[in-house]
């Protein structure tokens, strides 16, 4: 491995001797420069990979190098060093886009560990980067991010069958990433240069979900003033995602069946078919068997969506995508909020695999995002929520805490989170649904079941 480069930007010419001394003895090569003018000449010339800049400097201060070494494509990891140190300078300089920050004096043992530090996450953003090209190799799926041994068997049957046009039944916990693998099978298929229409079917009214779909014709219903094409036929020759198909009454299951077997709709009020080609891929968060079971599902609709099955695992079953998860949201939402963020701290790992993140993929893109916020993408493991923090699920379970039994604790965790999005929304079922991301009708349920009547 070749010596690494640093480059000592520093008005002291006793500092610069002493970090050169420092450095050398550590195998560090050390290049030095005495104000931030200096320091960007021989930054574009040498291209250090780690660079130790003071902030207060005649003619180009320490921020002011940032800026213009960060406007000229500066790729090195900058730690900034002053005397003056205050917790908002150091802010300051991380909101530029410092890695890190030391104050003087320091010690050799300081400037050392801090520099390891760096050079760790310079390791892990060259993995991330690798793993990222990896998960792109999957045509069509560069948007789904995963590398654990469950996401990548996901991904490999995904892109097998996404030639074909055969139904597939996508299943997983809420929060998982159902509707990215959806959008992954289109993206590799041949219907890729055709619409990718997505219906969640538990969010649209009973009464209102068959004109959806189907399309209707003028005069069908009251306020049917002209006809209108359903998702299907908006869908034709490319893709209709039925997201929470669980949640589809079982009077519209037969008529999506017929449609299924047919591959012709008939709109709402109409008297002729007209042939529709579109390939169906379903998702839901329910067991269906459970509900064939139950006679909540038709059977033979379930075994005519089941062509191709796809099972995500829930993110507490592949703590390794949680890194690569993280730094992909960091980064999206850094640049989406204009946020000056390199990549994520590598101190907040180990507390975000630590979590079970009940809320899967999407609960935590959230604490990403808010984190990011709070923060003003100076990241550590403070700005995460405490629950996070501690590893533990933000409400109480049940009174029994000795108790670790999943199945009879999440339906006290369900009642519970029923109960305050009900209590939040002065209850308002229509706004608590939206809140728990439950259909109406599925949350009416759940309150008829938990005696919330």
């Amino acid at each position: 491995m070749s010596e690494r480069r640093v480059l000592v930007i520093d008005d002291e010419a006793g500092l610069r001797h002493t970090l050169q001394l420092i450095l050398r003895s550590e195998g560090y090569s050390v290049l030095t420069a005495e104000d931030g003018e200096h320091g960007l000449r021989v930054a574009q010339e040498e291209t250090p990979d780690l660079i130790l800049c003071d902030i207060r400097m005649p003619r180009l201060d320490g921020l002011g190098f940032l800026a213009r070494y960060a406007e000229a494509g500066g790729q090195a990891l900058v730690i900034m060093m002053s005397a003056y140190g205050t917790m908002e300078t150091a802010m300051e300089a991380m909101r530029h886009g410092a890695y890190d920050y030391i104050s003087k004096p320091f010690n050799a043992d300081e400037v050392l560990l801090t520099l390891r530090k760096a050079e760790e996450r310079e390791q892990l953003q060259r993995e991330v980067t690798r793993l990222r090209r990896q998960v792109g190799e999957v045509e069509g799926f560069s948007g789904v991010v995963g590398r654990s041994p469950g996401m990548r068997e996901v991904l490999e049957l995904a892109s097998r069958v996404a030639q074909y046009p055969s139904t597939v039944l996508i299943t997983g916990e809420s929060g998982t990433g159902k509707e990215a693998i959806a959008r992954g099978l289109h993206a590799a298929s041949p219907r890729r240069a055709h619409p990718f229409v997505a219906v969640n079917c538990g969010a649209i009214p009973e009464n209102l979900l068959e004109s959806e779909l189907f399309g209707h014709e003028k005069g069908a219903f009251t306020g049917a003033d002209r006809a209108r094409e359903g998702l299907m036929q908006e869908a034709h020759e490319g893709t209709l995602f039925l997201d929470e198909i669980g949640e589809l009454p079982l009077s519209l299951q037969v008529k999506l069946l017929r449609v299924l077997q047919e591959r012709r709709v008939r709109r709402v009020g109409g008297s002729t078919e007209q042939p529709v080609d579109v390939r169906v891929v379903a998702a839901t968060a329910r067991d269906l068997l459970e509900e064939v079971r139950g006679g909540r599902f038709r059977d033979d609709l379930f075994y005519r969506i089941n062509v191709v099955h796809l099972h995500l695992p829930p993110l507490r079953a592949r703590v390794q995508d949680i890194p690569l998860l993280a730094e992909h949201f960091y980064r999206r939402h850094a640049e989406r909020l204009g946020i000056a963020a390199r990549e994520l701290p590598r101190e907040l790992i180990p507390v975000l695999t630590a979590y079970s993140w009940p809320g899967n993929v999407r609960e935590l893109e959230n604490v990403v995002e808010r984190a990011l916020i709070l923060s003003g993408g100076a990241m550590t493991p403070e700005s995460l929520p405490q629950h996070v923090r501690e590893g533990a699920p933000p409400l109480p379970l049940t009174d029994d805490a000795g108790d670790l039994s999943v199945k009879r604790r999440l339906p006290a965790l369900e009642k519970e989170l029923i109960i305050r999005a009900l209590r939040q929304t002065g209850g308002n079922r229509t706004r608590a649904a939206d809140l728990l991301e439950l259909s109406v009708r599925a949350l009416s349920y759940k309150i008829r079941d938990y005696g919330l009547e």
